[in-house]
């Protein structure tokens, strides 16, 4: 899903990154083998307009357009002279939309069981959604917050690579995962290093985000096994105005040992009455409703 601002005659829309060329059927490791279709022009259907931009040597869109849509889904459609039509479905954020979320993917929506060194290796290339696990109680939580604010958009901020996409997809729909945005990464080294940085792709586009949504709230949601307690309150610090809530989900003694971290012997100081923590869905749930967030704690336990 692609995430837009509010429909204003001729405002200016961003397209984030969409890799054309690529068949969703495509699994693991096939993902990169395919061919995209790269440094040709692109023409993007949407609206009743055709836009025409350039995809980078990666097969990659990443622009931005004027259009005027209203707010709710749309699909676009893009295609190059020589190829098929591809869909993109596109959310339109309402202009009195005021909170939206945001979550990790690894260990937040769904379980791994793998040290932290092989993980992205292992998903990548190995496993489709059939094979992963749902975090107990995250699917109803996101669901939740999405509903507490009709309209409000649901992003998943993860370091897998743009390839992954579909599989990522089918895995949220699969376990019920309300429909969002995915802000991946490219696969394949920088001009400085083998591999792109994931703390600072996660920065950057919580930069973005707060950037070009200035009166949005953003609600949060990883886990205590890597970076993420970091990345969000350095967010914080920056962008005061633009934080609802922080969940972090706490990982279990064997969970901190794979994520290549000894576990925490006791729970720590919240940095403030923002933060909450708890070792799945239903338990951020319940504390986030303390906060006014969720009208309906009612969520079922990680055994339901």
């Amino acid at each position: 899903m692609l995430l837009a601002k509010p429909a204003k005659p001729g405002a200016r829309t961003r397209k984030p990154r969409r890799n054309v060329g690529r068949d969703a059927s495509i699994r693991g490791w096939r993902s990169f083998t395919s061919v995209p279709v790269n440094d040709v022009t692109v023409t993007i259907d949407i609206g009743g307009k055709a836009h025409r931009v350039q995809a980078d040597r990666g097969g990659v869109v990443d622009t931005v357009m004027q259009v005027n849509l209203e707010p709710g889904w749309h699909t676009a459609r893009l295609h190059t002279h020589a190829s098929g039509s591809v869909e993109a479905p596109v959310f339109i954020v309402a202009p009195d939309v005021r909170t939206g979320v945001i979550s990790d993917v690894d260990d937040t929506v769904m379980v791994t069981t793998l040290p932290r060194p092989l993980l992205a290796a292992w998903n990548t290339f190995v496993l489709d959604e059939h094979a992963r696990v749902p975090t107990p109680g995250m699917a109803v939580l996101l669901d939740r917050l999405a509903d507490a604010t009709p309209g409000a958009p649901v992003i998943y901020l993860s370091t897998g690579a743009w390839n992954v996409a579909p599989t990522l997809s089918r895995f949220l729909s699969r376990n019920l995962y309300p429909a969002g945005a995915l802000l991946l990464t490219d696969w394949g080294p920088t001009h400085d290093r083998l591999f792109r940085s994931g703390k600072e792709h996660k920065r950057e586009n919580l930069r973005r985000l707060a950037q070009e949504f200035p009166e949005m709230k953003w609600i949060l949601i990883g886990d205590d096994g890597q970076h993420d307690e970091a990345i969000y309150s350095e967010f914080q610090q920056d962008f005061p105005d633009s934080v609802a809530a922080v969940a972090i989900r706490r990982l279990s003694p064997s969970e901190a040992v794979l994520a290549g971290r000894r576990a925490k012997d006791a729970a720590e100081a919240k940095p403030d009455a923002l933060w909450v923590y708890g070792p799945d869905g239903a338990s951020l749930a319940a504390q986030l409703a303390d906060l006014g967030l969720i009208t309906d704690p009612g969520l079922p336990g990680p055994t339901d």
